[in-house]
């Protein structure tokens, strides 16, 4: 499918660049729903989300707001669920419920998935220690590139992207 969106515009230059998105569309009794997504990935890991028990469309997306899939296949993988809980609508109890339901079938992904999981952490962290709010501050992590890493390299990223 190609076409515009608003809501993928952060990833291209123009609005009036053609793009590929994956769709999934969920049909309830009062609407009908698209969501799309960049990556196969990405919807892959949204429809894995939303088979959990308490967790609909528009908390998949919360989670997926918060780092990479990598990332929170990694944070998933390991048991973490103080990455979960930093979402909205989402406590330790439905964290670790994502956390059990979905340990077994997301892959662990790279060493580097889990390190950029540990320095999104801490970068959220330090830019809400800067002054910024958490909503903003999980907006920018979300416009690093996976290729930066670091800690230090990934909130210089973040604060160049503010910067613009």
């Amino acid at each position: 499918m190609y076409g515009t969106s608003e809501s993928c515009a952060k990833a291209y230059k123009s609005l009036n660049d053609k793009m590929a998105v994956w769709i999934h569309m969920v049909v309830r009794e009062d609407a009908m729903d698209l969501y799309g997504f960049l990556t196969r990935e990405d919807l892959e890991f949204f429809e894995l989300l939303i088979t959990v028990s308490g967790i609909g469309p528009k908390s998949a997306l919360g989670v997926m707001g918060i780092s990479p899939v990598d990332s929170l296949k990694a944070a998933i993988a390991s048991s973490d669920t103080t990455h979960l809980v930093k979402v909205s609508g989402i406590g330790k109890k439905l964290a670790e419920k994502i956390v059990l339901e979905l340990k077994d079938k997301v892959t662990a992904g790279t060493e580097a998935g889990q390190n950029i999981l540990r320095d999104d952490v801490e970068v959220l962290e330090a830019l809400k220690a800067i002054g910024y709010g958490h909503n903003e501050a999980r907006d920018m992590l979300q416009l690093i590139p996976p290729t930066v890493t670091g800690t230090k390299d990934r909130i210089k990223h973040a604060l160049k992207i503010v910067g613009r």
